[in-house]
């Protein structure tokens, strides 16, 4: 009769040992167990955990100044404080806008992801559980725009529609590296923003929300990616090549909506070639996506015309 302390070498044995250029990677079951308890120690309802009713701050910024698309710009020198402030606080409201696109695409791809996975394995139940976290930050960034008192800023009708195109024809590694493009550079400003005193308490507190649940989100995807890079055949790694340097261009452009410039009393086509012309916002963009463009360069997504598209975004060095 087979002992229970067999079965388990047996399942051990018959599990995939699985090699990329960082190293080995870790069983799948493993790490979603983990990320489950962290989340059950770690996680937060922002509809109680933040004091929603508190008047905003006289003086104090929306956004980071440093991060404010531009800022070190002679149109930024020109501007009074108060219209640099002001502008602070429709670059947040579009930010959270953009969060929101990004955060109802991730959910669809993770839906997609686990369709066909064991339902009852911990990779699933994680899934679910990212997907709950990724709800509530969706409400939460649509109060906080509210709050504001800004509108919505929605991405152009183009891009929106070329996102539904990529949700359709995404595969798996192209999902996760989507997903990781629209957290990761965030999460670099966001990791700025909630320790910063000169910051409104409201969206330090968002942000600081988002950074602790984001950092399981981006672990799951990371280790889910590298997966998927070793597994998947040749055409698959290079569609995904492309379609994430095709994301990165997208992103990049939506990354502020433009409206913003108006909202405040700016020339938007003078805004826009200031922006585009400034090194200081450079980069800013650039650091912002250094940790993940090593990761994928390490795991083979960074080749080709993918590369490319990506150094063409402005996210990458030439």
């Amino acid at each position: 009769m087979t002992t229970a302390p067999e079965l388990r070498a047996a399942a051990t044995t018959e599990r995939e040992v699985l090699r990329d250029a960082l190293g080995l990677l870790k069983d799948r079951e493993q790490v979603a167990e983990r990320l489950l308890d962290s989340s059950r120690k770690h996680s937060f309802d922002p509809e109680t955990e933040l004091d929603w009713d508190a008047a905003f701050e006289d003086g104090k910024w929306f956004w980071p100044p440093e991060l404010v698309s531009l800022y070190d710009t002679p149109l930024w020198k020109r501007m009074s404080e108060e219209q640099r402030q002001d502008l602070s606080r429709h670059e947040a409201a579009s930010l959270a806008s953009l969060g929101i696109w990004f955060e109802v695409i991730l959910m669809q791809l993770l839906v997609r992801h686990i369709y066909d996975k064991p339902l009852t394995s911990s990779h699933v139940r994680y899934a679910l559980t990212e997907i709950a976290d990724e709800c509530r930050h969706s409400m939460m960034f649509a109060k906080l725009i509210t709050k504001t008192g800004c509108p919505a800023y929605p991405v152009s009708r183009l891009h929106h529609n070329l996102a539904r195109l990529l949700k359709t024809i995404s595969t798996t590694p192209g999902s996760f590296t989507a997903t990781l493009l629209g957290e990761e550079i965030l999460d670099w400003m966001q990791r700025l923003t909630f320790p910063d005193e000169r910051i409104q308490p409201l969206v330090r507190g968002v942000t600081r929300i988002h950074v602790i649940e984001e950092a399981r989100h981006v672990r799951y995807a990371r280790e889910e990616l590298r997966r998927q890079m070793v597994k998947c055949p040749r055409w698959e790694a290079e569609l995904t090549r492309v379609s994430s340097g095709e994301a990165a261009r997208v992103f990049s452009i939506s990354f502020v909506n433009p409206q913003v410039y108006e909202e405040v009393g700016l020339n938007k086509q003078e805004a826009l070639a200031q922006v585009k012309a400034s090194g200081h916002r450079r980069k800013v963009m650039q650091s912002g996506a250094k940790r993940l463009t090593d990761f994928l360069d390490e795991i083979g997504v960074l080749r080709g015309v993918g590369r490319k598209l990506w150094v063409s975004s402005g996210l990458l060095p030439k």
